[in-house]
């Protein structure tokens, strides 16, 4: 572990990506961040650090509490103007754990999650962009079910047609794999299948991870929907997963908004005839 990078003192390892390591670090005023740290190796890092780039200068735009803030990027180039050898993204430090480590065990969890994932996602679409990454290793779970999202280094501007695919296998929607525009339902494709393995703690198929002779499961929604597999969810909730997971865009809710209303209006119908919220 480096004594420090880029002026930061090193205090311990937070984690790991792709090609990256994360570092609980140091300024000189003795204020505590995450750095993201991406040296290039060979050709194929190029993309890493393109991915850094593009985290600090779209995710430095949001300003929201369910959204990780990026504070600084640093690159470090052998001449001016080459290929950057070194790259570091300063970040918030976040006191949390992934969502995927650390799993919503009740209705009222699951509610309160999603809203919050939802009301960031609305704040990223209306900067006119698409995260395009959602999963639950990307939803950090803090105290009181409150929530950060993290990792925009393949969030795009809204109609980008990407040259390779982009996403997480088991969350990913068709259109990504496709190498389509993107838009801000690809994203509710991500949450919709983010939301299927909350309630039933299972994985969606998708385009990538049933055999190419078996997509016509993912195109015809051949597979069980949440309240099939777990009869303690809401037939509303359910309805809503499987909804933002159709294989059209066109066929998904038209936004985010209408998402979130569907999640209020689902919570207050449990509310009604259960009492409060009890487990999914």
């Amino acid at each position: 572990m480096p004594p420090s990078l880029f002026g930061y003192d090193v205090i311990s390892a937070l984690g790991h990506g792709a090609a990256s390591k994360i570092y609980v670090v140091s300024d000189p005023t003795g204020q505590i961040y995450a750095l993201k740290h991406v040296v290039r190796e060979t050709d194929k890092h190029d993309r890493y650090i393109e991915q850094l780039t593009n985290e600090y200068e779209i995710g430095r735009k949001f300003q929201h509490q369910s959204l990780r803030k990026i504070i600084d990027l640093k690159l470090k180039r052998p001449i001016k103007m080459g290929r950057p050898t070194e790259a570091a993204l300063v970040m918030e430090l976040i006191d949390g754990t992934p969502l995927d480590e650390k799993p919503p065990s009740s209705l009222r969890s699951i509610f309160a999650i999603f809203k919050q994932v939802g009301e960031a996602l609305s704040v990223i679409h209306h900067q006119h962009y698409v995260h395009c990454d959602v999963k639950p290793h990307n939803i950090m779970r803090c105290t009181d079910d409150t929530i950060k999202m993290i990792d925009f280094g393949q969030t795009c501007a809204i109609g980008t047609e990407k040259a390779r695919v982009q996403g997480t296998p088991d969350y990913i929607a068709p259109e990504q794999v496709k190498c389509k525009p993107v838009d801000v339902r690809t994203d509710l494709y991500n949450y919709g299948a983010t939301l299927y393995w909350a309630l039933t703690g299972r994985r969606v198929p998708t385009y990538i991870t049933v055999e190419k002779t078996q997509r016509h499961i993912v195109k015809k929604q051949e597979f069980p929907t949440p309240s099939d597999l777990n009869p303690g969810v809401p037939k509303s909730l359910s309805e809503l997963a499987m909804k933002c997971l159709r294989y059209y865009p066109e066929d998904r809710p038209v936004n985010i908004a209408t998402v979130l209303h569907t999640l209020d209006m689902s919570e207050t119908e449990v509310t009604m005839n259960r009492g409060q919220p009890q487990t999914a």
